[in-house]
């Protein structure tokens, strides 16, 4: 039997929005239809329906016999012609770096407003990596750790716009973040250890739910990085 339309929207729509807002990032397993059928009101033909349709614009990946996953389509989909030009042009990093103190320190104020337990979690989780990383003396590890950190501030927003706008120049943070930091770290090892105390300010604070204070900390981080790119 062919599930009602209007209700496999629905159930679009309302997946679609745990997509944007960090319910569901990246790589998750979604519920079974059973539960989700349950949670939304609606019979297993809708979602699945629904299921396949997000399927079919790429959102979601079902694995055989392992269930329906979130995939980085919503991240890392095609570059707009800004995110290119950016890539292109490594020039214009002072650019990249202005946004991203607003952006960041926006998303590092909410996250610590807004923040679960969970979200404090994955932020302690991918700053001991850092840490680790960066007893090891492993730059390229250290620098994948920074990005997946403030990967993980941004996911505790809680902020679908934030989230939105993060999601679209992912990739492109993502290689600014790993580049500024590789680049930045090999200058000299008080560097990387500037850049740590840097991170564990941000993390405490926003841990803590001092909002202010995390906005100050992550805006003063990339304050920082600027200067040592500038320099």
């Amino acid at each position: 039997m062919k599930a009602d339309t209007g209700r496999v929207e629905n159930v679009m729509r309302r997946i679609e929005t745990a997509l944007l807002d960090g319910s569901y990032p990246a790589h998750a397993r979604l519920p079974a239809e059973r539960v989700l059928a349950e949670q939304y009101g609606v019979s297993r033909n809708t979602v699945r329906e629904a299921i396949q349709r997000l399927a079919a614009r790429g959102l979601l990946r079902s694995r055989q016999g392992a269930g329906v996953y979130v995939t980085e389509q919503l991240r890392t989909g095609p570059p707009s012609p800004w995110g290119q030009l950016i890539a292109d042009h490594p020039g214009v990093r002072d650019d990249v770096l202005e946004f991203r103190r607003v952006l960041e320190g926006a998303t590092a104020y909410f996250a610590a407003q807004r923040g679960t337990d969970g979200d404090r979690e994955r932020i302690r989780v991918q700053l001991a990596a850092l840490e680790q990383a960066r007893l090891a003396d492993d730059q390229p590890a250290e620098a994948a750790a920074d990005a997946r950190l403030h990967e993980a501030i941004a996911l505790a927003s809680h902020n679908t716009m934030f989230l939105h706008l993060h999601a679209s120049i992912i990739g492109m943070l993502r290689e600014h973040i790993t580049f500024n930091g590789s680049s930045l770290r090999a200058q000299e090892a008080e560097v990387g250890t500037q850049l740590l105390a840097q991170h564990r300010s941000i993390c405490e604070a926003i841990c803590t739910g001092r909002a202010d204070d995390a906005r100050a900390a992550m805006q003063s981080h990339i304050d920082y990085v600027a200067g040592r790119v500038a320099d």
